[in-house]
């Protein structure tokens, strides 16, 4: 004989929509989140070019190259993305900040930044991420970056280059991949800073170097 139901069980009826739901939630989240890996900023003990401001911009890069995720790339050109691992951050803004630890780390300049700061700069590098992947059939770490020096006071290109870095990779897995691509970009950002560093680099002229050209008064003979 059915009973109607008891004030007891209607909460309980009431809930299991609810209930449902979050097993239902917790059952799709329950995979693993990928590990993030950072980038390095390598020190050493390059001269040169002391006394100059240099402004880091982020790179220009393609949209698959904006992204945290680590790309493979096979020799048709075909880009696939490596699962169970991420970059700490959005790639390109993750290199700009460690190239400008490593010109911190490795360089006598005076000063350097992101344009964001507002610091007032004698030149500013301006740069493209082309590759930053895991090639194969080859299994290379390659990391390529177009780079510019650009007059901050006049916009004029002082000098420009290619900096190029292979290292081979154990795996083609995320915890390989990531130290060999870290490892080909501490070469070249090393690279990087190095030739700035010997680069005759325009200055800003600063209030301080600026004296006063009016004629000076001679003495009268008496």
């Amino acid at each position: 004989m059915f009973s109607p139901p008891t004030d007891q069980s209607r909460p309980l009826r009431r809930l299991m929509p609810v209930l449902l739901l979050a097993a239902f939630a917790g059952g799709c989240s329950s995979g693993a989140a990928p590990t993030s890996y950072d980038l390095s900023a390598p020190t050493s003990r390059i001269r040169g070019a002391a006394g100059v401001q240099v402004l880091v911009n982020e790179p220009a890069a393609l949209q698959t190259l904006s992204s945290q995720q680590i790309l493979v790339k096979d020799a048709n050109g075909t880009v696939s993305f490596l699962g169970g691992g991420q970059w700490a951050d959005n790639l390109p803004r993750l290199i700009q900040t460690r190239l400008i630890n490593t010109f911190e780390n490795a360089s006598q300049l005076r000063g350097v930044s992101r344009p964001s700061s507002g610091a007032v700069a004698d030149v500013q590098l301006v740069s493209e991420l082309r590759s930053f992947e895991i090639a194969t059939p080859s299994n290379e770490a390659v990391v390529e970056i177009s780079v510019k020096i650009v007059g901050d006071r006049d916009g004029r290109i002082v000098n420009g280059r290619i900096f190029r870095a292979r290292t081979p990779v154990a795996a083609v897995d995320a915890p390989n991949a990531a130290r060999a691509l870290d490892e080909s970009l501490s070469t070249v950002m090393l690279d990087i800073v190095r030739w700035v560093s010997g680069s005759q680099l325009p200055r800003r002229e600063e209030p301080s170097d600026v004296r006063s050209e009016a004629p000076g008064t001679d003495q009268l003979p008496t």
